[in-house]
């Protein structure tokens, strides 16, 4: 696959677009992966993954131009399924992914923060989504264990590297979001958000005043707004 046999969708209006980082555009509706890979985020999903690979295609044929995986979407899976189907990557297509967890069976897992940790994944992530330059690194969780500084340094340090064009954060408080823009660049917050759950509503406010994109995950409450005569949307 090139850029030319596959183009990152038509053009969008400047209305349904967001500079990521000030600087990378990408539509408002992106694609998570999360869910090409097994129950409990563990293994591939048992259908054949040629499946995954033609999805992936399509919602960039369709428009998509933001993919956001993580390197424990199986673990490993997510990210390998999204560069064999896109690498080579058309230009304008973001890819973002995350690291800071570590996942040892189908819904269990730990943080691991350390400075050390975080290189060692972000440089994994590197090799399998094929590229020298990943668009958005996004710290997965904040380990209580480690100083936030250090944690934002290590990431800030793979920046100036140029492995990370663009930082971005995964469930945090506004209060930590604004201890960490004190520390780095802060492209994007990753929260759990949807019409059944606005716990992070102080967030968003916070995100729509400084200019840092929201990425809410689960937006359709996993199924719950959607699955049934029940749903909220159905």
């Amino acid at each position: 696959m090139d850029a030319t046999t596959h183009p990152a969708g038509p053009p969008a209006s400047p209305a349904a677009t967001f500079a990521l980082g000030g600087e990378l555009p990408v539509r408002r509706l992106g694609f998570g992966t999360g869910g090409l890979v097994g129950t409990g985020y563990w293994g591939p999903r048992h259908d054949d993954p040629e499946h995954a690979v033609a999805l992936l295609r399509r919602a960039v044929t369709r428009g998509v131009t933001l993919i956001d995986t993580a390197d424990n979407y199986g673990p490993d899976v997510a990210e390998e399924l999204v560069a064999r189907a896109l690498h080579p990557y058309p230009e304008g297509l973001v890819i973002a992914t995350k690291g800071g967890v570590v996942r040892t069976g189908p819904d269990v897992w730990h943080i691991a923060g350390r400075p050390e940790q975080l290189r060692a994944m972000c440089e994994a992530s590197l090799r399998r989504l094929r590229t020298d330059t990943i668009d958005l690194y996004q710290l997965h969780r904040l380990d209580p264990d480690v100083p936030m500084a250090d944690q934002l340094g290590a990431l800030h340090e793979l920046r100036q590297e140029g492995k990370i064009r663009h930082i971005g954060l995964d469930s945090v408080d506004a209060g930590q979001l604004r201890q960490a823009q004190e520390s780095a660049a802060i492209a994007s917050v990753q929260n759990r958000y949807n019409l059944l759950d606005r716990a992070s509503e102080d967030v968003l406010e916070l995100c729509a005043r400084r200019g840092t994109a929201f990425l809410p995950w689960f937006p359709l409450g996993h199924g719950a707004l959607t699955g049934g005569a029940g749903a909220a949307l159905a």
